[in-house]
């Protein structure tokens, strides 16, 4: 049996990613504009990727009552303190483009150097961050269940990369000579943060699908 799964996300890069690491699994998975016409804004204005995303879920598993899954997820740079952190997406303003974003990273970053006297701190150690967040309020009566996976690199101040979105094309992945935005679909179903938490997430997946398939057999016998 195909199950529906709604992704709780404007963003086509996200929704893109989780589709191809789910796709090996009785899912449809689904946008928001897939299943409502509403406009459901969720703010996010909580302080850890975890709150985030555990609202987003909430929200649109309770506007929808769907199986949800919530993403939230950014960059964390050592040298300026975690940031951009949770507003990894509004970097350089609340309708930031990836562009916009990248350089007032880099901006950023010069900024720190400049305060340094042209020193610079070192690689400029950073990790993709995920969170996944899915909610499911036919089965467990919307409570979430929580994963998250990290991939650590460094960033580099010259992008590189056609693949991928946001700030992939200047973060180098650790242990390759590439950046995230020049990995194959393949390597980056691998390595990435979002394919680190969903390898997680697959397990409570699966005993979720067949708790749901029980239940269905249950009603219509």
């Amino acid at each position: 049996m195909t199950h529906a799964l709604v992704v709780a996300t404007h963003s086509h890069g996200k929704l893109a990613e989780l589709r191809s690491l789910l796709s090996n699994m009785d899912l449809q998975v689904l946008s928001l504009s897939d299943v409502t016409r509403r406009d459901i804004t969720v703010v996010e204005d909580g302080d850890t990727f975890e709150a985030n995303a555990l609202k987003k879920a909430r929200a649109i598993a309770s506007a929808t009552m769907m199986l949800t899954l919530a993403d939230d997820s950014g960059l964390e740079v050592d040298a300026l303190g975690g940031s951009p952190g949770v507003r990894s997406a509004r970097y350089a303003g609340e309708r930031a483009t990836d562009a916009e974003n990248n350089a007032a990273l880099l901006a950023a970053l010069d900024a720190l150097e400049s305060e340094l006297l042209g020193a610079r701190t070192g690689d400029y150690k950073a990790r993709f961050r995920c969170v996944l967040v899915l909610v499911d309020p036919f089965v467990t009566d919307g409570e979430p269940v929580i994963v998250e996976g990290a991939c650590e690199g460094k960033i580099t101040r010259t992008p590189r990369g056609w693949g991928g979105f946001g700030y992939d094309p200047l973060f180098l992945v650790d242990g390759t000579d590439k950046t995230m935005a020049e990995l194959s679909e393949d390597e980056k179903n691998r390595l990435s943060h979002r394919a680190r938490a969903t390898d997680k997430l697959r397990l409570v997946l699966d005993k979720t699908l067949a708790e749901r398939d029980a239940l269905t057999r249950r009603v219509v016998g």
